[in-house]
Parts: structure tokens; sequence; C-alpha cells
């Protein structure tokens, strides 16, 4: 029963851990009011990033932002307090404290990379080309008619009409290219782990109500 509950146990860490990096929480920064001075000056983070300020002088600070996509002002903060602020638009941010102008700095906030399918033309193959271009008809030169065809009947030559035979070109099939995404098998995997070790949990508590039922 306990070699049950280890397994069950190892299954359930096993599928934590493999659960995808992009689930994970977003990182954290700290910028630090000392020396009437924001400290680091230039800060670069990814986007869904937290940013935290704290007092370390005896005036009083804040942060307001004098550029940038968004505007951010913060309370005004005694020495030891903090604020956080979380940057979920990238682009760059300029701030300065209102009471000491002279408190100035920078954060950019980059985007976060993005999956983008690339689907590449297939190459026309020459059949293609001439299928898809308009047949240009070049107008034949008629001769002169001598005295003798002049004498044949029009029913007669229009009896046989000059045939022309064009070239047929075959159809182009064009296959569209699928846009689903496949599953990612990370997650299928975490999933059937998850699973199992439900089960196992289930088939223990079974186990132990019945050796309990039969020991009263």
């Amino acid at each position: 029963m306990r070699g049950l509950l280890r397994a069950a146990a190892a299954l359930a860490l096993l599928a934590v851990w493999l659960l995808p990096s992009g689930q994970a929480s977003a990182a954290s920064y700290s910028v630090a009011m000392k020396g009437y001075a924001f400290s680091p000056a230039s800060l670069s983070v990814p986007a869904g990033s937290t940013v935290t300020w704290t007092n370390h002088d005896t005036a009083p600070h804040d942060v307001k932002t004098t550029s940038g996509p968004l505007s951010i002002h913060s309370p005004m903060l005694n020495k030891g307090q903090s604020w956080s602020f979380t940057f979920a638009t990238a682009g760059s941010y300029g701030y300065v404290c209102t009471v000491h102008p002279d408190m100035t700095a920078g954060i950019t906030v980059r985007a976060a990379p993005r999956e983008h399918a690339q689907h590449t033309a297939p190459a026309r193959t020459p059949a293609q080309t001439a299928h898809s271009a308009p047949a240009m008809t070049m107008p034949s030169a008629s001769p002169s008619r001598t005295a003798s065809e002049a004498a044949v009947p029009q029913t007669a030559q229009q009896a046989s009409p000059q045939v022309t035979q064009q070239p047929v070109t075959p159809p182009v099939t064009q296959t569209a290219a699928s846009t689903g995404r496949p599953l990612d098998p990370l997650l299928v995997l975490a999933g059937l782990v998850a699973g199992v070790a439900v089960l196992c949990l289930l088939l223990v508590g079974s186990r132990t109500a019945r050796a309990q039922r039969e020991e009263s």
C-alpha cells in the first residue's frame, strides 16, 4: 500500500515537471529609490513582468511616466514603502519622480515571442503558368482569292470549316495548407500521467476502506 502511494506521488511530480514552461509565472524586477535616484536607471524586461519600486530615502518619492504606450502614476511612497506594476504592453517607458524632477529613469518592455506559421507557396510549373496566362491568338493573313476559288459557291466553302485544335491543359489542383495546430505532446503526456495518479489514489483509498471494514 505504501508502494502504491509512493508511485502515485512520483507520477504527480512527473506530471508537474512535464508541464510546458510557458505556464510558469512571469519574472519580477526591483527598482530602488535611494540617494534621490532610481537604481537601476535603465531596465529591460519581457512583457508580462512585474516591476516593484521601494523607497529607501527619508524623503517621499513616486513614479510617473513621461512617455510610453501607457500612462502610470504611483501613490506617494514614504521610506520603506513599495509599489508594483505589471507591464503587459511592449514599448519604451520614461518616468520621473514628481517631487524630485532630477530623478529620471526608463524601462524597455520587450514583446513576448509568438509562434507564426510560415506557409510557402509552391513553385508554379510551366503547365500552371500556361493555364493561368490568357492565350494570345495571332490573326492569320488571308490570301487573296483566285478566279477559280471565287467561282466556288459560298456554301461549299462553309461545308469544310477549318478546325483549330488547342492544347488541353490539365486542371491545376492546389491543396490548401493545413492551418490546424497539432496537440502539444507534453500536455497529452501530462494528462495521462495525472489520470494514472488519480486512479492509483482511488485504488489505495478503496483498499484502505475495505481493510477497515474487515477489521471492524
